[in-house]
């Protein structure tokens, strides 16, 4: 008996006026399976969230979440956003974040205390984040703050974990745990995740397959079958050269003196993906 997939897009089209994003995307993500997002700033990575959290409607085509039409508030889907600093004056420790998690969704409905003070000390663990549990939010550091969302994220035990450039502004260290902690979800816990992304080298080897978004088109396969000259260079409509240097994947434009633009700003800087899964 075949599976139904966690999330699946039929027929998916997405644009703003007359300006198309993607079309004709047929995606199905399994149980376990890790996507990577890639693509420049105004190529639809977040957008496509959007369509799977329910805040932004497909212009044609459906997609679903466990067979089910996509809905806003499902606690079948997580996400942990990008990661952005708490205010000074939060008057919140880390426990008190990620129990809104636990028992802040939906209003009304309140958990015994001692089942959600259980419930976030098993997320609190999960996550890395026990030596800091009862500290300030607006006292930790982005990594420490972002292994807290990443508990609320999954509270709910989310078929489908949305991260949404999670790694952001993060050093290479809380990058590395963030992407152990959200591969473990898939594999432990069946999570199929989408995982929206400029910095490729942590999850690398924890990827399944890449859906590369770029000038309304996209392209789907495996690391190798998608990060090749060939087809970024039909991508982008110019030329585009993947280079494999030291163990390493180098994007740059045909020129050879530039990369692409990683960020949609007017600075150009190197895409470098690690390979060697």
């Amino acid at each position: 008996m075949t599976q139904t997939p966690i999330v699946k897009f039929e027929d998916a089209r997405l644009a703003f006026g007359s300006r198309v994003l993607w079309e004709q995307l047929d995606l199905s993500i399994a149980a376990g399976e890790f996507l990577a997002v890639l693509g420049p700033n105004g190529s639809g990575k977040t957008s496509f969230i959007n369509t799977m959290l329910g805040t932004t409607a497909l212009n044609h085509g459906r997609v679903s979440i466990a067979g089910e039409p996509v809905r806003r508030g499902s606690a079948a889907v997580g996400l942990i956003p990008q990661q952005r600093p708490f205010g000074d004056n939060v008057p919140l420790r880390a426990r008190d974040l990620v129990a809104l998690g636990v028992d802040g969704a939906k209003p009304g409905i309140r958990m015994a205390r001692r089942a959600v003070r259980n419930k976030v000390d098993e997320l609190l663990e999960l996550v890395g984040a026990s030596g800091y549990a009862n500290r300030a939010v607006s006292d930790l550091s982005g990594g420490e703050q972002q292994r807290l969302r990443a508990a609320q994220a999954l509270a709910s035990d989310p078929r489908v974990l949305l991260c949404d450039e999670p790694l952001l502004s993060l050093d290479l260290n809380h990058q590395q745990a963030i992407s152990e902690v959200i591969h473990r979800q898939a594999v432990e816990r069946g999570s199929a995740v989408v995982f929206v992304t400029h910095e490729i080298n942590p999850i690398l080897p924890y990827v399944d397959r890449v859906l590369y978004l770029a000038e309304g088109r996209f392209h789907l396969g495996s690391v190798d079958e998608v990060m090749q000259s060939s087809v970024l260079t039909e991508l982008y409509g110019a030329p585009v050269a993947v280079l494999r240097v030291n163990g390493r994947i180098v994007v740059v434009s045909g020129d050879e003196t530039r990369a692409l633009p990683a960020d949609g700003h007017d600075h150009i800087e190197d895409i470098e993906l690690e390979t060697g899964k």
